[in-house]
Formats: C-alpha cells, structure tokens, sequence
C-alpha cells in the first residue's frame, strides 16, 4: 500500500488521545494508533509483525467457517492486513466476529457503520488507554468504515478524523503462513 497524505485537523493533534501518535514518514504528517486493547485490558498490539515499520494490530478473527489471526495495519485509514488464514465468506457473508488473542472475549459491539452504502450494524471495538476512549472498526469484511469515540474532542473534528481512509482496501489483503 501506498501511503498517501491526508491532512489531519489541528484540533485532533492539540488533543491527541493516549495510544495514538502524530509521526512523519516521507515528509507526510500520519496517525498511528500506537496501543490498543480489548476491553478487559490485554494488549492488541503485535511487534512480531510490523506493517510500514510499526506495531500491528493484532486479534482472532472469525470469517463463516474459518478461523485464524488477523494482523492490521496501525496507521490510521490504513486497510493493510496479515491473515493467516484464507476468510471463509461464502459460508454467511462477510460480517466477523474479532476476539481478544489473549482472553478470547469478543470484540464485537452493536454499532451502526456511517460510511455510505454499509448496512452493517456491528463493529470491532478497540479501546484505547483506560477504557475510555475507543475505535470502532465496521465489522463488515471489506468495508472502510471506521472512527474514533474520544471524549475531549468534539464530534466534528472527529468525523474529519474518521473520513481519513487510503487506497488498497481489497487489494492489500494478504495471506501468510504463520
């Protein structure tokens, strides 16, 4: 995946939550969520694989029949994944279920998708530092869709937060044995 600059509101950088940084890569200011967790604490952060040189994401995920470990990309609109497994979406559609690799709690929480033409009403949760704040992920395979519940910063400047996406959602799904 290409990484490619979207500016990020002053408001969000003046009032970054604890788990996510403000970094340059090529001369480009980029988020990245630095540390996530499941909502009884464990750390989803994976240093065993790193996409675009940082800590992944890293969750069980449950695709129609098939099962296996899933690692995200952790820049912020990045669509980049590991698999190591092959999803099974012809079982019952795309819609996951994300579970904690340590606890194996699920991650899936009611929530209705906002990015146009998703009819998905779940998404993964990831919290981030004291349980407070949090990401939701739309749990629908293949769908962009995804935003951050941040208490001091207002739902405008969140929403530009969230419109931030990159190319390459299908395309930078990759299967890995591991």
């Amino acid at each position: 995946m290409k990484l490619i600059h979207k500016k990020i509101p002053a408001h969000f950088l003046n009032a970054m939550p604890e788990g996510v940084k403000f970094i340059k890569k090529h001369q480009q200011d980029f988020l990245v969520v630095e540390k996530v967790y499941c909502s009884k604490g464990h750390n989803l952060m994976a240093d065993v694989v790193r996409i675009h040189g940082e800590l992944s994401i890293n969750f069980r995920l449950q695709v129609g029949g098939s099962e296996g470990l899933v690692f995200l990309d952790a820049f912020w609109g990045g669509h980049a994944k590991l698999y190591n497994f092959i999803p099974d979406v012809s079982s019952t559609g795309p819609i996951v279920n994300a579970l904690c690799p340590a606890c194996g709690m699920s991650m899936i929480v009611k929530d209705k998708c906002r990015q146009a033409g998703c009819d998905s009403s779940q998404a993964i949760c990831f919290a981030l530092h004291g349980n407070q704040n949090k990401i939701y992920v739309c749990a629908k395979l293949g769908c962009p869709g995804h935003r951050m519940e941040i208490g001091n910063i207002s739902r405008r400047v969140l929403e530009q937060v969230s419109e931030i996406n990159y190319v390459g959602v299908h395309a930078d799904d990759i299967f890995m044995e591991i």
